[in-house]
Protein backbone atom coordinates (compact mmCIF):
# COMPACT_ATOMS: atom_id res chain seq x y z
CA UNK A 1 0.00 0.00 0.00
CA UNK A 2 1.42 3.57 -0.95
CA UNK A 3 2.31 6.02 1.49
CA UNK A 4 -0.38 8.64 1.74
CA UNK A 5 1.80 11.96 0.44
CA UNK A 6 0.85 15.36 -0.79
CA UNK A 7 3.70 16.51 -3.07
CA UNK A 8 3.85 20.39 -1.27
CA UNK A 9 7.22 21.89 -3.64
CA UNK A 10 9.56 21.44 -6.77
CA UNK A 11 12.42 23.33 -6.39
CA UNK A 12 14.57 24.01 -9.15
CA UNK A 13 18.57 25.56 -9.41
CA UNK A 14 18.87 28.33 -11.41
CA UNK A 15 21.36 31.19 -11.47
CA UNK A 16 19.01 34.08 -10.81
CA UNK A 17 16.04 32.89 -8.50
CA UNK A 18 13.90 35.94 -8.33
CA UNK A 19 14.00 36.62 -13.13
CA UNK A 20 13.85 33.07 -13.10
CA UNK A 21 10.39 33.01 -10.59
CA UNK A 22 9.18 36.66 -12.36
CA UNK A 23 9.27 34.50 -15.70
CA UNK A 24 7.17 31.79 -14.41
CA UNK A 25 4.77 33.82 -12.34
CA UNK A 26 3.88 35.86 -15.96
CA UNK A 27 3.38 32.51 -17.80
CA UNK A 28 1.28 31.37 -14.80
CA UNK A 29 -0.13 34.13 -12.69
CA UNK A 30 0.76 31.84 -9.87
CA UNK A 31 1.07 34.52 -6.91
CA UNK A 32 5.14 35.46 -5.72
CA UNK A 33 5.89 34.05 -1.84
CA UNK A 34 6.33 37.33 0.12
CA UNK A 35 9.75 35.77 1.44
CA UNK A 36 11.32 35.41 -1.83
CA UNK A 37 14.50 36.93 -2.31
CA UNK A 38 18.42 36.12 -4.06
CA UNK A 39 18.86 33.19 -2.96
CA UNK A 40 15.27 31.72 -2.89
CA UNK A 41 12.35 32.59 -4.59
CA UNK A 42 8.83 30.63 -4.71
CA UNK A 43 5.56 30.83 -6.42
CA UNK A 44 2.33 29.32 -5.03
CA UNK A 45 0.01 27.48 -7.13
CA UNK A 46 -3.33 27.75 -6.45
CA UNK A 47 -3.64 23.69 -5.36
CA UNK A 48 -1.22 24.36 -2.73
CA UNK A 49 2.02 23.65 -4.67
CA UNK A 50 5.26 25.92 -4.00
CA UNK A 51 7.17 25.93 -7.28
CA UNK A 52 10.50 27.16 -6.22
CA UNK A 53 13.89 28.78 -7.31
CA UNK A 54 17.09 28.74 -5.69
CA UNK A 55 20.34 29.88 -6.53
CA UNK A 56 23.37 27.53 -7.48
CA UNK A 57 26.53 29.31 -7.94
CA UNK A 58 28.15 27.68 -11.40
CA UNK A 59 24.97 26.52 -12.84
CA UNK A 60 24.98 24.86 -15.87
CA UNK A 61 21.89 25.23 -18.17
CA UNK A 62 20.61 21.70 -18.77
CA UNK A 63 21.15 20.53 -22.80
CA UNK A 64 18.41 19.41 -24.36
CA UNK A 65 17.61 17.19 -26.39
CA UNK A 66 20.77 16.15 -25.97
CA UNK A 67 22.39 14.69 -22.47
CA UNK A 68 25.56 16.12 -22.23
CA UNK A 69 24.35 18.13 -19.20
CA UNK A 70 21.13 16.44 -18.20
CA UNK A 71 17.69 18.16 -18.31
CA UNK A 72 17.21 16.69 -14.62
CA UNK A 73 13.25 17.71 -14.63
CA UNK A 74 11.21 18.40 -17.51
CA UNK A 75 7.44 20.22 -16.69
CA UNK A 76 4.49 20.26 -18.59
CA UNK A 77 1.68 22.92 -18.82
CA UNK A 78 -1.21 22.06 -20.08
CA UNK A 79 -2.90 25.03 -21.51
CA UNK A 80 -6.73 25.91 -23.27
CA UNK A 81 -5.04 28.41 -25.76
CA UNK A 82 -3.91 27.98 -29.10
CA UNK A 83 -0.53 26.36 -28.89
CA UNK A 84 1.26 29.32 -31.53
CA UNK A 85 -0.53 32.00 -29.30
CA UNK A 86 1.23 30.16 -26.11
CA UNK A 87 4.46 29.58 -27.92
CA UNK A 88 4.79 33.31 -28.59
CA UNK A 89 3.73 34.91 -25.72
CA UNK A 90 6.42 32.77 -23.65
CA UNK A 91 9.08 33.65 -26.45
CA UNK A 92 7.96 37.11 -25.48
CA UNK A 93 8.69 36.29 -22.19
CA UNK A 94 11.98 35.37 -22.38
CA UNK A 95 11.35 31.51 -23.20
CA UNK A 96 13.99 29.63 -25.74
CA UNK A 97 13.03 27.02 -28.37
CA UNK A 98 15.21 24.30 -28.95
CA UNK A 99 15.28 23.50 -33.10
CA UNK A 100 14.15 19.61 -32.26
CA UNK A 101 10.43 19.46 -31.58
CA UNK A 102 9.51 15.76 -31.12
CA UNK A 103 6.00 15.91 -32.15
CA UNK A 104 3.46 19.07 -33.07
CA UNK A 105 1.16 17.96 -29.99
CA UNK A 106 2.84 19.97 -27.62
CA UNK A 107 6.15 22.57 -27.54
CA UNK A 108 9.21 21.84 -26.43
CA UNK A 109 10.49 25.40 -24.85
CA UNK A 110 13.18 26.14 -21.95
CA UNK A 111 12.76 28.81 -19.74
CA UNK A 112 15.52 31.72 -19.13
CA UNK A 113 17.79 29.34 -17.43
CA UNK A 114 17.51 26.36 -19.80
CA UNK A 115 15.19 24.04 -18.24
CA UNK A 116 13.16 22.81 -20.84
CA UNK A 117 9.16 22.44 -20.28
CA UNK A 118 5.96 21.50 -22.30
CA UNK A 119 2.74 23.28 -23.42
CA UNK A 120 0.50 21.10 -24.48
CA UNK A 121 -3.49 21.87 -25.51
CA UNK A 122 -5.79 20.92 -22.89
CA UNK A 123 -8.62 18.55 -23.83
Amino acid sequence: MPLQMKLTAITLDCPDPLALAAFYQQATGFELHPKSDDEFAGLHCEDGLLVGFQRVDDYRAPSWPDQIVPQQLHICFKVEDDLDEVEARLLQLGAGKPDHQPHDKARVLTDPAGHPFCVVRGG
